[in-house]
């Protein structure tokens, strides 16, 4: 008796919690039988769809939160007197780093007016394909928009040679902590599973 489906035996078929079709109970086999199963959580298409865009949607909180703070405080410095005194080429840099920032809030809020576009199509598996793209285009973009707010901010405030470098040395750690770690374990763990 399994007390999650109610007090049913295990063996015995499950309900699923789309459209009421019976499955029956994975084995683990990985037999590739074509419905939606092969991953080893026993979900349904539809379920792994629902799944993935409750997690995208989670991941995507956390990048707007800050590509939008960020945006914010880049839109506001054009207004202040020491904008108007920068060389023109912080003035190009600035504009650059305003473009990117804006480029990754369309991208990262992008999958929102997706899902509202096309919710109750049946198109969920696919939709949450398009918008797990546009969201790690919106991340490429963040990536890109906080290296050159970085490279701005130092060159402004330091005047240092050495901000090239310190700027190289803060995307080698964005790089290994956003892409090389991730694609890392990834390749490492994931054929042991």
């Amino acid at each position: 008796m399994n007390e999650r489906n109610g007090g049913m035996p295990e063996d015995e078929p499950r309900k699923a919690r789309h459209g009421g079709r019976t499955q029956e109970p994975d084995t683990g086999t990985g037999t590739g039988t074509g419905t939606g199963r092969e991953d080893g959580r026993g979900e349904t298409e539809e379920e792994r769809a629902d799944r993935r865009w409750q997690e995208l949607l989670q991941e995507i909180r956390v990048a707007q939160t800050g590509v939008q703070i960020l945006l914010g405080f880049l839109l506001t410095v054009v207004f202040t007197p020491l904008f108007h005194d920068l060389e023109q080429t912080d003035k190009t840099i600035y504009l650059v780093t305003v473009v990117l920032g804006s480029l990754a809030t369309g991208a990262l809020i992008g999958p929102v007016s997706f899902h509202r576009i096309v919710s109750g199509r049946r198109v969920k598996p696919h939709a949450v394909v398009w918008a797990s793209r546009l969201t790690f285009t919106g991340i490429l973009l963040l990536l890109a928009t906080l290296t050159s707010a970085l490279f701005l901010i130092l060159r402004v405030a330091t005047h240092d040679p050495y901000v090239p470098w310190l700027v190289s040395g803060v995307l080698a750690w964005y790089l290994i902590c956003w892409f090389a770690l991730p694609l890392w374990v990834r390749t490492h763990y994931a054929d042991r599973s």
